[in-house]
């Protein structure tokens, strides 16, 4: 139980009517969870708006609302009349789990790739110096050794700060986590305080919810303007948009690259599917990761440590152990010699990457097939140029279903279809699908040859009109092959 006179501090109240002297044992956006004792936050959302729903609040018993719009008191109803919701409910979360975020280092990743693998190797490399360590990413939540299924790359701001309070009563020191866009834009992390932040890059991406590019930067660049000046903020300088994070920021400026003069800077000696060899800060060393991204991603992990304060050395000695992340760069050799790739490339710059790691380890005696599709009810501006960087990068290339959702996938390719120049007419397929994708590409190669399966890497699903299918890439492949190989 909290007062709602205490959980209210830091928020910017336009008008209350009713009583603060009030006990809170419970937070809610959702009415069908409300009762007596609990604060319902009407927020407004893309699909719906909670004011609708007030009275369903009112009568499940509960008796303090937060809203954003002129709402005419009730007898008995503690009104509390914000500016924005989403913000309130993040400082009231906070407030109400006692600022959890405070008690931790917590480290916010942001930017379109390299959110989730930087995120978990920082976990793995601080598990591995004994720390007791939180996680929140995509694939998974965790604290310490116990695995929390996670549903949203940032999740919503009560959820957040209960799990941040969790991860200080399991003794948890640290605390890496993914920064979505999103969560930025809805105010999700508001009321947190951030060790630090850092900036991977930003590329083409969710311009069917920011609408612009330029709005998309700008919600990134949101993240490092609210850190203090005891934070630090990291930047990808080679990155185009990199500095402009900075630029309004009162945290302790940092830079890393590979191309630039940065703080912390690193140098690909060799490239293969065994692994990189890095020269990281002039210190030579091997690692199991693959491709210039990772080299990105490593880089930005060791900035982070030693912005942390871990012996370099010790630091050094950990990342050339650390294991890639499931569906990023997943490969699985048959017994015929086909290598088949797993990975979460989803965006036209991740796509590209992948396919260019690939062209930097192949011997040019092997075929590449790429199977790709792109998910419905998302930015589809994107779906051309996809479909055009597996064409250009690839040998064969088949388009597929992704998660489809509410839209026809056979629409969803022929927007792909759009950005096939003529002259790779004859070198791409559609196959709805996505099994059957796979499986083709699996009959058609020989050895030596490389099968890229992009765009769902760790998601065990296919969201086909509301319905959430058993798929998964990685088993899909290894079954193949299985079969294959008898």
């Amino acid at each position: 139980m909290q007062d709602l006179k205490d959980i209210l501090y830091g928020v910017n109240i336009l008008a209350v009517s009713g009583s603060t002297a009030q006990s809170v044992e419970l937070l809610t956006f959702d009415s069908r969870t409300a009762k007596e004792n609990s604060v319902f936050f009407a927020i407004e959302g893309s699909l719906s708006d909670g004011h609708e729903y007030i009275q369903n609040a009112i009568d499940a018993g509960c008796k303090i609302l937060v809203v954003s719009k002129e709402i005419k008191p009730k007898k008995d109803i503690t009104l509390i009349e914000v500016k924005d919701t989403h913000k309130a409910l993040a400082i009231m979360a906070s407030n109400f789990y006692g600022e959890p975020s405070k008690e931790l280092k917590l480290i916010g990743i942001t930017g379109t790739n390299g959110k989730t693998t930087i995120a978990t190797l920082l976990y793995q490399l601080f598990s591995k110096l004994e720390f007791q360590t939180g996680l929140i990413s995509t694939v998974v939540n965790k604290i310490c050794d116990q695995d929390i299924p996670s549903t949203h790359t940032t999740p919503d701001p009560i959820s957040l700060n209960a799990l941040l309070r969790d991860m200080v009563e399991e003794g948890c020191s640290h605390c890496f986590m993914e920064v979505s866009s999103h969560a930025i834009h809805q105010n999700r992390i508001g009321g947190l305080f951030f060790t630090g932040g850092v900036f991977t890059n930003i590329t083409h991406d969710h311009l069917d919810y920011h609408k612009t590019f330029k709005e998309y930067i700008n919600v990134k660049k949101a993240f490092f303007d609210i850190l203090p000046s005891s934070a630090f903020a990291l930047t990808n300088t080679d990155d185009k948009n990199g500095m402009v994070m900075l630029q309004n920021t009162a945290a302790k400026k940092k830079t890393y690259g590979l191309k630039s003069m940065t703080d912390y800077k690193a140098k690909v000696l060799e490239n293969q599917f065994s692994g990189l060899v890095l020269s990281i800060q002039n210190t030579e060393l091997w690692t199991k990761l693959i491709g210039d991204f990772n080299a990105y991603n490593l880089l930005a992990v060791y900035a982070v440590t030693q912005e942390l304060g871990v012996d370099q050395t010790e630091a050094l000695t950990v990342i050339s152990q650390l294991e890639s992340v499931e569906g990023r760069f997943d490969y699985i050799r048959s017994d015929g010699g086909v290598t088949a790739i797993v990975d979460y490339a989803h965006t036209p710059d991740a796509l590209e990457n992948v396919l260019k790691t690939i062209e930097n380890i192949r011997t040019r005696n092997e075929t590449v097939y790429t199977v790709v599709g792109c998910g419905g009810d998302r930015d589809k501006t994107k779906r051309p140029e996809m479909a055009a960087i597996a064409c250009n990068l690839s040998d064969k290339v088949i388009l597929t279903s992704d998660n489809p959702r509410s839209e026809d996938p056979n629409t969803i390719i022929d927007d792909m279809m759009a950005g096939v120049d003529g002259v790779h007419f004859k070198k791409t397929l559609s196959i709805v699908d996505r099994e059957q994708a796979i499986k083709t590409a699996v009959s058609m190669s020989e050895q030596n040859d490389i099968i890229l399966i992009a765009g769902k890497g760790h998601e065990k699903y296919q969201d086909i009109k509301g319905v959430k299918h058993d798929f998964d890439d990685m088993q899909t492949i290894k079954e193949l092959f299985k079969k294959l190989n008898k």
